[in-house]
This record gives structure tokens, sequence and C-alpha cells, in this order.
């Protein structure tokens, strides 16, 4: 497996990347299975496993933990996650110190560690300062707990505001970013991976297979019984993405690639792209990726593929998609009536 620097840190990280949301609960509560999944990924070269405190609720950590014990935490990129609710308590979730100090020193108890080598905010905390934030991250740097932080699924206009708080108050900056990416998602092409590239952060993408539906298991017209449709995922049901779906299928099989392979050399593409997340739930979902990647598309293909889905553009959104406040909240970009009235 060739490796790339992520960003600009000198950390070599694998093209693909082990997620591990679906380690648990969230995916396969078999902990023996997933530890053999996690080793077989590192035997395959991939050197990267990314989790989070909130799959499945620390369980997630608990079986990489598991899985690094004997010896394979220092050949690991360790990183982690923090910022989604862990309760019922207010507090418990956020950019603020009180959580983020609090957060670390739990996700470092579950997985067995002193330290991580990537602490991320899961998603971002516009209720709070950037600056507490950075000042935050940058003290578990200085105590030794993390090697660098990053961000996902942050704005480009916050990367850039946090990029100049950092340089502004003499603060660590974020280093990487961790967006959603896929053939049917390209909207970060616009934005997000030029301002990313200008600051020198590692980007590593999320949901290549398009949350399942690049994989050819959900069509135009079938009903797919499997783990993820039991959710009720809606973007698994979205005429315009299964609309793209059709014609990429075509594309794969015209190509003489499985659409899992194809929908993954695309996001490794990207000379933005540091490395694309993984999240097999079963050995057999590892053994399908890892069998395509060495796969390299020519430039017809992605061609052809720029046609399917132009770049820049999104064909909808995955159910777990950020949005933004401005967008969900509805004070935030609109009047109140009485306002409208006066206007």
């Amino acid at each position: 497996m060739k490796y790339r620097t992520l960003g600009r840190t000198g950390i070599k990280v694998s093209p693909y990347a082990l997620g591990a949301m679906m380690f648990g609960a969230m995916g396969n509560p078999d902990h023996d299975e997933s530890v053999r999944i996690i080793h077989r990924a590192l035997d395959s070269g991939i050197n990267v496993i990314d989790t989070a405190d909130a799959y499945s609720r620390g369980e997630s950590e608990e079986i990489v933990g598991k899985a690094l014990k004997g010896g394979r935490r220092d050949d690991v990129v360790l990183a982690t996650k923090a910022a989604l609710p862990m309760g019922d308590d207010p507090n418990l979730q956020g950019g603020s110190r009180r959580w983020l100090v609090r957060a670390l020193d739990d996700s470092l108890r579950r997985l067995g560690t002193d330290h991580v080598d990537l602490f991320q905010l899961h998603r971002p905390a516009p209720d709070t300062d950037v600056e507490e934030t950075l000042a935050a991250l940058t003290d578990l740097v200085r105590a030794g707990k993390v090697r660098a932080f990053g961000t996902s699924s942050l704005p480009a206009s916050d990367i850039v505001e946090a990029q100049w708080t950092a340089e502004r108050r003499g603060l660590l900056r974020f280093r990487t970013e961790q967006p959603t990416y896929s053939i049917l998602n390209r909207g970060i092409e616009r934005e997000v991976l030029p301002v990313a590239e200008r600051y020198g952060m590692g980007v590593l993408v999320y949901s290549p297979l398009a949350g399942g539906l690049l994989t050819g298991r959900y069509r135009k017209g079938r009903t797919a019984d499997t783990h993820r449709a039991g959710f009720g995922f809606r973007h698994l049901r979205d005429e315009s993405r299964l609309d793209a779906v059709e014609q990429l299928l075509a594309l794969a099989k015209e190509a003489g690639l499985p659409p899992t392979h194809l929908a993954m050399a695309f996001a490794i593409a990207h000379p933005g792209v540091s490395s694309a997340l993984v999240g097999p739930r079963t050995m057999e979902h590892l053994d399908d990726l890892l069998s395509g990647v060495e796969t390299v598309l020519s430039d017809d293909v992605l061609d052809r593929i720029d046609a399917i889905v132009p770049p820049g553009t999104d064909v909808g959104t995955l159910d777990m998609a950020y949005n933004p406040p401005a967008i969900g909240r509805t004070g935030l970009r609109r009047r109140v009536a009485d306002e409208r009235a006066a206007a």
C-alpha cells in the first residue's frame, strides 16, 4: 500500500483508513469478530483507525482498544472524535474546554492508551467561541495526550476563521478535516478541499460509498433487506440519487469494476484527499474493499463520472450530513412576522 502525508503534519497515512463506526451495537456487536476485522485491516497495510466516543456510546473505542493490545498501538495512527451528545446532561457534548478535556480522558481510558494521534471535533459547535475550543485542544497537545487535532464537517468559512483565530491568539491550529465525500456528494470540491489544501490540512473523507448507495445493493424499484435499510435511511430511497446510481453502475460494469472499487478509487483520486474511510461491518465487506485498493481510474472514466455528477455538486444529501444552524433554525434565516410586516 502506498502511503501519503496527512496534510503537512508529516504523518504518513494509508489511502484507505478504517472507520470503526460499525463496531459495537450500531453495527457488529461481536467484539471478537470486530477485533479480527481490525487485525485484518492492519495486516493489509491500513495504518489509520478512526473512531469516536459517540459510536455505540463508547463501545467502538473499547473494541479498538482490545484490538490494539499486545504491541500494535505504536503501528497505528489512532484517531477519535468528540462533540456529539454522550448523555442527557447538556454539558456532555460540544466544543467547550469543560467537555473536551473530560471526553478525551474518557476516550483514552476506553482505548487503553495514553494519547491519540488525532483528536477531532465531531461536529461544529457554533454556540462555542472557536478560541475556547482551540485553546483547550492546544493544551491537550502540550499535555502529550494529543499529537494533532482537527474537525469534521466544518464549513469552509469556519475553517478560515479558525485558522485566523489560531494565528492571532498564538494557538495551535486545526490540522485535518473530515467531510463526507463520494461520487454522489462532491460539494466539498468547491470550497472545503481548496481551503484545506491552502492551509496544509489533511482530509479524511467519510462515506465514500454514499451511505451504502454505491455498493450496488440499493437499486431503483427494488427493496433491499439490509442492515442499513432497516434504519430507514431516507438517502437510500432518494429518487435523484438512485437515478445517478443506475448510471454509475452501468459505467462500473463497462469499466470492468465492482461499484465499490469505482467509488473508492474516485474518492482517493482527488489531490486534496489524504485517506478515505471504509466502515466494514463484516469481514466480507472489508475483503471486498481491500481487493480494490490498487484500482486507478482512467481519465476517461473520471470524465464520464463528471458527466453524471458534475464536479462540486451533490445529488441529494446523506441523512447524517451536517446542516449549518442558519439552514436548520428558522430564526437565523427569516425575520419574525412582525418585523416583515414593519418593513
